[in-house]
């Protein structure tokens, strides 16, 4: 055991403040790093100004971490808030028992000077008070008279007499205790450090204050222990409800990683038309829980959605079959219309001009119609995915011989085209790919002026052939562009008309083309229109 005065208490007394030191900083340190974890590889900012935009560029926090840094925090603040108040209460406690061997060790002093000698002074003095049974050693005590020089010794282990006389500093701070009845503490500096303090008048002496003092250094060590392994525990404790509470927290919401898993595969289901079979449903684990409610509610929200998209399937399918029953039965009165309008024009007498005009008309409007049931019939079998017979087609003889025949029909545009130097074949049915290019030539003559320019060009592109149909007319309506290949969409707002139309020119292209698992895209402006046709290449042996 050590003494003050000796080196090793020295030593004892700043290895226990360094200790005492780095235990406090240790323990906040942590306390703000675990109640606040930054992200890994994140700047720590602490300027105002910046801190403001910082929730900017962050990416927002998920529930799970949010709920783990709660936890975190809460589990953080109840150990910092046990700590300092078990810490205190301690240091307190042990300050107390301190003070309480303090007011032993002043009576046992106080029998020994009322003996028949009077209290002396110099180091005699301080003896009286150190060399009685029962003082420990480390004790302090100090002869103060009113008027002259005070005295102070110590009792230490290591000196052959025991008692040993204080430095200046020490004796300073002993004779500025006031003699007050109250305990002080006092700081002798190094290497003895704090003590309790007690100063009394004795009847012997009136004029003359009697100091005794006992070290704070066990208090404070113990206090210093204590405060680490609080830290330590409260750190241990930390990471294990870190630990426990991510598996429990994660295993709270995997119900809701389920059904985000189930929403995004119910996102890639084809749902804008057929027939859709969604059977996809969440597993709920505890329907009386507030994640299994959510969990119930979303399995019914499927299963509303799956029926409406049956109900508008058969929907679907009526009016499907409504419009192909529909254009195979007028077919035929269409046929006998235009037979007889054409059989009455044979006649061998004269007609009036206005009955040769009006059969004209019947048959030429009873062509139009037999041209649009034609092209509704195609539509509804596309539908249903009938009408395509597939076999290898040569593409590059099909845009050649499309865009002869749109020269023909339309001689007051400029036109051009141009293949590939290699064959370019695909698997599908020429007649409706023939169609699909037939229409686009048709689409770019009916609604540009004479003079415009239209480019036809067949190229390879990896694995897809592309046709593309470009030309220099006014362009198209951005307001009816995005529903530029429905049915009966017509783009008469900015392009000029000089025929009639069904609407379904554009309509039929993209379902042929998306019938041979090809895509076709428009991008127009002012003086620039490109139709782009993407169909895959024949595969050798196919």
């Amino acid at each position: 055991m050590t003494h003050p005065g000796d080196p090793g208490y020295a030593s004892a007394a700043r290895a226990t403040a360094t200790a005492a030191a780095d235990a406090r900083t240790s323990a906040a340190t942590a306390a703000a790093s675990l109640s606040a974890p930054p992200e890994p590889g994140e700047r720590v900012d602490t300027s105002p100004a910046e801190h403001t935009e910082a929730p900017s560029r962050r990416p927002p926090w998920t529930l799970e971490r949010r709920l783990l840094v709660v936890l975190a925090g809460l589990v953080a603040a109840v150990s910092l808030v046990v700590g300092i108040v078990s810490v205190t209460v301690f240091h307190a406690s042990s300050v107390a028992s301190v003070d309480a061997e303090l007011r032993s060790a002043m009576n046992r002093a106080e029998l020994n000077i009322r003996g028949p000698v009077p209290l002396p002074g110099g180091t005699a003095g301080p003896s009286l008070l150190l060399d009685v049974a029962g003082q420990s050693a480390g004790t302090l005590a100090a002869v103060v008279p009113d008027q002259g020089a005070a005295s102070a010794a110590y009792i230490s282990e290591e000196a052959e007499g025991g008692i040993v006389e204080l430095g200046d500093r020490a004796t300073r701070a002993l004779s500025a205790v006031p003699a007050d009845g109250e305990l002080h503490t006092i700081h002798t500096g190094s290497p003895l450090g704090s003590f309790r303090a007690l100063a009394e008048r004795k009847d012997l002496a009136p004029d003359t204050r009697v100091v005794l003092a006992l070290p704070l250094a066990g208090v404070e060590r113990s206090t210093t222990e204590l405060a680490v392994t609080i830290a330590v525990v409260a750190l241990s404790g930390l990471i294990v409800a870190i630990g426990f509470g991510s598996l429990i927290v994660r295993r709270a919401l995997a119900p809701l990683s389920r059904m985000t898993s189930t929403a995004l595969e119910v996102s890639e289901l084809p749902l804008a038309r057929g027939d859709v079979a969604l059977t996809e449903r969440v597993a709920v684990d505890d329907p009386h829980t507030e994640v299994g409610r959510l969990g119930t509610a979303f399995n019914r929200m499927l299963g509303h959605v799956a029926s409406a998209l049956s109900a508008r399937e058969q929907s679907e399918q009526k009016v499907r079959r409504f419009v192909a029953d529909a254009s195979h039965e007028l077919r035929t009165p269409l046929a006998s219309i235009r037979g007889y309008a054409e059989l009455t024009r044979m006649h061998r007498g004269e007609l009036p001009d206005d009955v040769v005009h009006a059969l004209g008309r019947i048959e030429s409007e009873s062509v139009r119609m037999t041209e649009l049931v034609e092209d509704l019939l195609l539509l509804a079998r596309l539908d249903e995915g009938r009408e395509l017979v597939h076999a290898r087609v040569d593409l590059g003889a099909l845009v050649a011989d499309a865009v002869g025949d749109a020269q023909v029909a339309g001689p007051d545009q400029d036109w051009s085209v141009e293949l590939a130097e290699e064959a370019v074949e695909v698997s599908g049915d020429r007649a409706r790919l023939h169609q699909v290019i037939a229409n686009l030539l048709a689409n770019a003559r009916i609604h540009t002026p004479a003079g415009t320019s239209v480019r036809v060009r067949l190229a390879r592109e990896g694995d897809l052939a592309t046709i593309t149909v470009a030309d220099d007319g006014p362009g198209i309506d951005p307001q009816v562009r995005d529903t530029l290949f429905e049915r009966f969409e017509r783009g008469d707002a900015s392009r000029s008309r000089r025929a009639g139309g069904t609407g379904l020119g554009l309509a039929i292209v993209k379902a042929v083309v998306e019938a041979h698992h090809g895509s076709v895209g428009v991008v127009s402006e002012s003086g620039s229109t490109v139709f782009t046709v993407e169909l895959p290449l024949s595969k050798p042996g196919e």
